[in-house]
Formats: C-alpha cells, structure tokens, sequence
C-alpha cells in the first residue's frame, strides 16, 4: 500500500507566491529561462535553471552552476522569499484550464514504494537526465520540483478534499501569464492530517504521470542517503520525495504528435500508396483533422490534411503496447514506410506537444523544415495505468500531461 506523509513544507509568502512560482525545469530551455525570469529576481528559474545566473552560453552541468543553485536557494530563505512551515502539513493544489480544475493532494512520497513498485512508471529514464536532477537535489538538499502522479480515484478521498477546499480559503490563488490559475490550500488540521495518511494506506499503487527522471532522481538521491548513514532508522526525511497526487478521474491526457523531415527518399506518390497497405487514407482538404477514434490518425502532408484509420488486422488489440496508436505509428508508418526506428536517437523526427494545437503540426511542414506530420489521438488514463500494472513500458513521447505542475509553490527538504 501506498506511502504519504504530511512534511514541512518551504513555501513563498502569500505575496510572493506569483512571483516565485515558475514553470518547470524541464518546459523550457536556457534562453526560453533567461527571458521569463527577466526583471523577477524573485522567480524559481534562479535556482532550478541556475544557468541564466551566468552568461549565455554557458555549459549548465558545470559544477559551479549546481553551486549557484544552492546560493539561490539559500538567498531565496535569507529574503523571506520562502519560507519553511512551522509543523508537517499536507497540501492540496488545483488548477485551473479552459474552465477545468483538477485537485491535487500534495505530500512526501516514499522512496521505498519506488524501489518495490508500488510506484509504477511507464517511460523509460536516461541516465544523463537521471544524473542532472541527482546533482540538483543532492547539492540543494531538497527536491525543488514536485513529481506528478496520480492513482485510482478513492471517493473517501475525493470528498474529504473537496469539504477542505469549501470550508478553507486558500493560501494561494493566482493566474499565471499563461492564463492557468493556479488554487492551494494548508491542510493544518491534525485529525485530517491523520485521516488523509490513513486513507492513502489503502491505495494500493500510485502512477507516475509526468516526471520520471525527478522521481527516479529523487528515490536514487535517497538511497544514496540511506548507504552513508550509519546510524539509518528510516524515518529520515530523506527516506521521502515531493509529489503531488491527482485522482485519475481528474487527469486528461492530450495528443503528443510527430513530424518527419524527409519521406525516406520515396516519392509523394510512393508514400501515399504505401500508407493504403495498412490504412484507409481519406484526403480532407485544408482544414485541420484531428482523429476522432483510437487507430484514427490526422496526417498534414503537402499541403493537405488526411484521414487515416488502421485497417483491421494490422494491429495486436490483445497486447497492451501494440495496440496503442503511438506503437500502430511507430510501426506501420515510421519504421516500415520513413525508415525511423529509434524514436529515442533519431535525428529526422520531432515530436509536439498537443498543447500547441495542430496548427504548429502545419508550420513546422509549410516551413520546409519538415515534410510531414501525424496528429494522433491520446492515450486513455485506464491505457496508462494498465500498462504500468502490466510491467511494460509506454514507447517515447507518449503522453503529454496538461496543464504542467508550477514549481515553487512548496519545496520538500531532505533533512
């Protein structure tokens, strides 16, 4: 069963609580960081992007950029600009998008539930990646960002959220540039304290939806803690991770598409008629098609949008990867008609977010940069979840979680 403990949270003051918050490390490159943490000295990209401290240019695994990181976070408290609650407390974090709030409940995750699977994850991690995130908690002492998981919706749960939500104003209640709002609340009261510990004792696993590598960074972190000391009780805060946790009957996932920069030397024609072997193709015209159905693809090519739905047999229903549009894609078009098999290390394939809207799909091929895109239809919670409980691994680029998790709000501290 399932480890959440209430912790000490470091937070911002109401006040600053706008300012400090940002959007995660990993949504935005190093000048992307430069330019939104601009003029706001108070912005967490100062310490989880600590390299928009320094020149551009600057090679950010250098060991002096960590070092700034713990400067910031260290000057961040010395300010009052966070600042650590007095007693352990759960969290409870809403956001809103497009007239949708999702509700979230904020707590220390057990580094042993990782280790012995009660964690499950559907991505794989690479070690570079890993070892970045190490390096930032182990040098800060503390996970900076939280990981977002989620979990079978528990009613008792569900409501004793939604009571606090009603009767508590929130600490924080802020819009974003972005036009997200974002809604948190201190859950200080011990019995709900109690009761909200008592309850996730019967939830039998968790789900990783968006962090891998922090989670996996955070539970090696931990470890590492664990082996150098010799006096280990397994109390110790750093036996735990910040993570905030959405019921699964909240949670969307949205499309996660691809673009291909060449046809693989085939002609237009060539490609088409290779595309009616395994697919009904149905020209659609200029406007934008996005698939309706699983094994519905929407593709962008010269000019044009087509309609391309599996044809029966070309698919494994009955296996949990094959059936997924990402595997019939990656399958039946990348790798049997364009040539790309490795997702992960191919150079002459990129993948958007459906945040950006299909019309990024149709810039990115009417600028010549790439010849060809392909709008898929997202991934079910219930596919996530069965394919973690199955121990298979989703393929690269799967799901893309909306809207992200703001960074700041509480940070978790190991010691």
């Amino acid at each position: 069963m399932a480890i959440l403990k209430p912790f000490k949270g470091v937070r911002p003051p109401q006040k600053f609580a706008s300012e400090v918050a940002s959007r995660p490390y990993d949504v935005l490159n190093s000048a992307e960081a430069r330019v939104e943490a601009s003029g706001n000295e108070k912005s967490l990209l100062h310490i989880i992007k600590p390299e928009i401290n320094f020149e551009a240019g600057i090679d950010e695994h250098e060991p002096k950029v960590y070092d700034k990181a713990l400067e910031m976070f260290n000057m961040f408290q010395s300010k009052g600009w966070l600042v650590q609650d007095d007693k352990e407390l759960y969290y409870i974090y809403a956001q809103t998008m497009d007239g949708r709030t999702q509700y979230g409940l904020v707590g220390a995750a057990g580094v042993a539930d990782y280790e012995s699977g009660v964690i499950k994850k559907h991505e794989l991690t690479r070690p570079d990646k890993e070892e970045d995130r190490m390096i930032h908690v182990r040098v800060n002492n503390a996970n900076i960002e939280p990981v977002f998981f989620t979990f079978r919706a528990d009613a008792d749960l569900d409501k004793l959220m939604s009571d606090w939500v009603n009767s508590h104003d929130p600490a924080y209640d802020f819009t974003a540039p972005d036009g997200i709002s974002h809604h948190f609340w201190t859950v200080d009261d011990d019995a709900t304290i109690g009761r909200i510990t008592e309850l996730f004792e019967a939830i039998p696993y968790t789900y990783v939806a968006d962090g891998h590598h922090r989670t996996a960074a955070a539970a090696l972190v931990g470890d590492e803690k664990k082996k150098n000391n010799p006096n280990h009780k397994g109390t110790e805060e750093y036996n735990y991770f910040l993570a905030v946790h959405f019921p699964d009957n909240q949670l969307k996932i949205i499309d996660y598409n691809r673009v291909v920069k060449d046809l693989n030397g085939l002609s237009k024609k060539d490609f088409l008629s290779k595309l009616d072997e395994n697919f009904v193709v149905e020209m659609k015209g200029k406007d934008a098609y996005r698939p309706d159905s699983l094994h519905n693809f929407g593709m962008y090519f010269d000019g044009s949008w087509y309609s391309m739905t599996a044809k029966e047999g070309r698919y494994n229903d009955n296996d949990p990867i094959a059936v997924l549009d990402v595997t019939i894609c990656s399958d039946l078009i990348l790798n049997e008609i364009l040539g790309i098999e490795n997702l992960r290390t191919n150079k002459r394939i990129d993948f958007v977010g459906g945040i950006r809207g299909l019309g990024e799909l149709e810039k990115r091929v009417n600028s010549g940069e790439m010849e060809v895109a392909f709008a898929l239809y997202p991934v079910s919670m219930k596919q996530l979840m069965d394919i973690a409980d199955s121990g298979n691994i989703m393929p690269p680029k799967t799901t893309w979680f909306e809207p992200k998790l703001r960074s700041g709000l509480v940070i978790h501290k190991l010691d």
